[in-house]
This record gives C-alpha cells, structure tokens and sequence, in this order.
C-alpha cells in the first residue's frame, strides 16, 4: 500500500508528529509494551515515509558512519543492531561499534518490515494544532494541507530540525550572491556537484563541517574550514556520563530550569569533531588540501566578480566560490507554528526555546507530549541524539498506555 494511499480517519487515539529515527524509536518501544495499540495511533510526516530526511542527509553529506554506538538505534532490544550485523563487522567502526550509514539504513528498515510499521506513516503536513475542550475531555483538531484533518486524544510531537542558524552577517549579504554559492549545511548535496578547482569556505566546529570540507576536497576543491572556537575533540557530542546517573543525577535534581538550561549548554559546548575526524582533516592540511582556520569569525562577505570577497575579524581578505554554514539549527517553542494555539491552551515556561515540560514530557494538564531537542530540561543535553529518543520513550509510553497516567 503507497504510503499516502490510505483514508486519514476521523478520530485517533494518538497521532505522532515526524517519521524521524526518535517517532520510529517510539513506535516500537510502543508496540513493544502494548501490542494492542498498534490499531491506535497513525504517524504523519510530509515525506509519507520513515527517515527520509535522515536518509537524505547522510547521503547528501557523505557521511560513512553514526557517531553513536551500535546500542543506540530504534528497536528495543538493545543487542539487536549488532546480532543483525553479524555477517557484516567490517561495518561496525570502532570505538563502540558505530554502525556504517548503509549498514543503519538496512536495520532500520528491517526493524520498521518486522514491527509492521511500513504503511503507519501518512503523507500530509501538519499546518495547525487546535486543542478542543469539552466538559472535562481534551482532544486535539490537527489540521492539515488540503483542507484535510483529524481529531486526536494524545499527541506527540516528534520533528527532529528547526530553524537554521545563520551568522549574523549572512543576513546583511544573503541576497548579493547565487543562492547556490552561500547556503547552509542542510542544503548541500556533494552527490551533485563538481568542485574541481573550486576554493569553498566551510564555516562551522562540529562534524558536518568536517564531512562537507573532506567531501568537498575529493571533489577536487581547496576548502578553508573555519571555526569561531578552537577545534574540541569528542568521541561524541556530549559526555557518556550524561547517559546516566553519573551526570543526570545532579541534572534531574536541580529545579531552577533556567539552571538546567545552562548545564546543558556546557555539556554540549558548541560543535566538537571525533579524534578520526580530525586524523583526517590534519592530514589533508599537511598535503595542502585544506586550510584549519581556528579562532576566527568573518565580519563581513560581498559578492564580486563571481567570488565571495570576504573580510575577517582579523583583517584577513579572502576570495571563496562558495561558502558552506555548517552553523547548526535551533528548536525554539515560541517559533513553531504547530505549538502557538497548544501553548495559549496550555501554558507553560519557556526557557530560552525551550518548553517546561512535566515528568512523562507533556505540557502540563495536557496530553499533548514532546521529545528531542524540545524535551532537553527533563531528558538533558542527549535529548536530540538517538540515546535521548531511547530515554523520552520510557518517559512517554507509560503515559500513553496506563489509564492512570492518562489526561482525560
């Protein structure tokens, strides 16, 4: 059955938000505690398929393998990943076993063909949220493209990106050039372009900067990657400590949130790159392919002659073809559209973007959950990592399945 075949129903028990690798984590974490639920819930995401930007994204970037360790993945046994890589160890890369892209691409597939989830995704995008109150029963109106809808009891919103985060002064000089010649990190796609002879400007200190500047280098460009911050060298993004009480003890006892917030701001410290990353980008330096600008930030970039003349803090001059903003995105509450007519229902505080949610990630009084980047003051700094969606999950579904912790 095509994915955006089947009749929306009127009425659901829950609807989930987002058909990324966090709703897939818990849709089987879900079935898994409740088989009965299967006919319960649908997921909505305007690709009508499972992971597809995830997909897209390490294709685009040329990205070999996941950062995170082969027990982290969607289904709920956490061995299953390597069992279902047993006949293909040269995949698992080491430290811990990180699963190569294809190698996660075929699990993931084989956990979405074994949990029967493949025609629970329904094409269509989510344009409003209106909560209903009747007497003492909350539902929630989704509203979709084409007129279309459904009433749901619960929902999870479960999207993974948010809005880009653009250097200032991009803002002042986005309309000069090609749109092609300046552009974020998630617009990139090495698979289309050729670059030979090219010089790419690639701004940015986590690791989709370090794909895009060694993509671009066997496409045959000479990059400069520049970094605001000196390079930080992490196996992953945040301390294994923060997986459990290690850190997240002191993290779930502290109440102040605004406190939280900043804990997880430390934790996460901007972009870091894994020590084989950064192997690599040392020697494409020593060979002359790449130039490691550290501790710097431009001021100002105008296109000129069909290049990027661009000005450094430093009052360094450069000329670039193009320039990649490996710069990141940022969920903020207050910006979703899906969350302006919920938050006026059910009020909460915001945090610097992000919700006050209660302990099973629901906006308080409601039936209206969150998880990733959006649920960090309860899960902490691995809420948007697939670990994260694995901890929101054992938050989430007690509440989804047990009448007791059920709004009505």
């Amino acid at each position: 059955m095509p994915k955006d075949s089947f009749t929306l129903p009127q009425y659901i028990d829950l609807v989930i938000i987002g058909a990324g690798v966090q709703a897939l984590t818990l849709t089987t974490h879900l079935l898994q505690k409740s088989s009965k639920h299967y006919s319960k819930f649908i997921v909505i995401d305007s690709d009508g398929a499972w992971m597809k930007q995830w997909h897209h994204q390490f294709a685009a970037q040329q990205i070999p393998h996941l950062r995170s360790p082969a027990v982290h993945h969607p289904d709920p046994n956490p061995y299953e990943l390597r069992r279902f890589a047993q006949n293909r160890k040269s995949e698992l890369f080491p430290p811990y076993d990180r699963p190569g892209t294809k190698l996660f691409a075929d699990f993931c597939n084989e956990v979405i063909r074994r949990w029967r989830l493949e025609d629970k995704v329904y094409r269509g995008k989510v344009r409003q949220i209106l909560p209903i109150k009747h007497c003492s029963r909350s539902r929630f109106q989704l509203v979709l493209d084409e007129g279309k809808g459904i009433v749901a009891r619960k929902v999870v919103l479960a999207i993974g990106s948010g809005k880009l985060q653009l250097p200032e002064w991009v803002n002042r000089i986005r309309c000069d050039g090609p749109s092609d010649r300046l552009c974020h990190s998630v617009e990139v796609d090495l698979r289309h372009l050729n670059l030979a002879g090219e010089r790419i400007l690639v701004i940015g200190g986590g690791l989709t900067s370090a794909h895009l500047a060694l993509g671009a280098i066997n496409l045959g460009a000479k990059v400069t990657l520049m970094t605001r911050k000196p390079f930080q060298e992490k196996i992953f993004d945040t301390d294994p400590g923060w997986l459990g009480p290690k850190y997240l003890k002191n993290f779930h006892a502290e109440r102040d949130w605004h406190l939280r917030w900043q804990m997880i701001q430390k934790a996460r410290n901007g972009g870091s790159m894994t020590p084989a990353m950064m192997l690599q980008l040392r020697k494409a330096s020593r060979e002359g392919k790449i130039i490691l600008n550290q501790n710097c930030q431009v001021k100002e970039a105008t296109w000129q002659n069909n290049n990027w003349q661009v000005n450094c803090q430093d009052n360094s001059t450069h000329q670039f073809n193009r320039i990649w903003l490996a710069t990141g995105t940022k969920l903020d509450a207050i910006d979703l559209p899906l969350l302006k007519d919920v938050l006026k229902v059910y009020p909460t505080e915001i945090v610097n973007g992000l919700p006050v949610l209660d302990d099973r990630l629901r906006l308080p009084k409601s039936n209206f959950f969150m998880m990733g980047a959006l649920a960090a003051l309860q899960i902490g700094p691995v809420a948007r990592n697939i670990a994260g969606g694995i901890k929101a999950c054992d938050r989430i579904i007690p509440a989804l399945i047990k009448p007791s912790l059920v709004s009505i």
